[in-house]
């Protein structure tokens, strides 16, 4: 489905979710917005990792970032945003036998810092349920200083976590209550 149409679901299954807007402008706007070349701002794809129990979430403590975070990384000029997320969940965990759901889970725009001679800039981040259907025996890559899984309910209720990710947890834990 063509990310315009996946935003349009997100905005409609979360109403309140004002970034949704900022996103479909960003996209409308931006012929570049899958390309790490384009400066201000461009589009990544991110994964909630969850175990074949649907209990844990495997996080990446992100080396350049210095934060416990969720897998992800650019789109390199791939507009299928959920395949972007597969790919990197695999690349950054090792891990294989992972089903993605293509439905649009969240969405984050957040600030890069400056680092080096890489000016800061916008990654409007795509984010969609990864789910680990075989060993859960992740590998280390570069990217990370460590990987692990966490309990989605800690993630939840730990006040001093991300945001996006205390969100992503409450998201996930209120789908599967239906």
């Amino acid at each position: 489905m063509p990310l315009s149409l996946s935003l349009d679901d997100y905005a409609s299954r979360w109403p309140d979710d004002e970034t949704a807007s900022q996103f479909a402008d960003f996209l409308r706007q931006t012929p570049d917005a899958f390309e790490r070349s384009h400066r201000e701002g461009h589009f990544t794809g991110s994964s909630w990792l969850v175990s074949a129990d649907g209990e844990r979430v495997l996080l990446m403590h992100h080396r350049k970032l210095g934060r416990w975070l969720q897998p992800g990384g650019h789109a390199d000029g791939d507009r299928d945003l959920a395949r972007v997320a597969l790919r990197e969940a695999s690349e950054e965990s090792g891990l294989s036998d992972l089903v993605v759901d293509p439905v649009v889970f969240d969405i984050d725009r957040h600030w890069i810092p400056e680092r080096g001679h890489e000016p800061g800039h916008w990654h409007y981040d795509v984010r969609f349920v990864v789910h680990a259907r075989g060993s859960e025996a992740f590998v280390l890559n570069e990217e990370s200083l460590a990987l692990a899984w966490r309990d989605i309910h800690e993630i939840a209720d730990d006040e001093a976590m991300d945001a996006s990710l205390r969100r992503m947890a409450k998201r996930w834990l209120a789908s599967r209550s239906l």
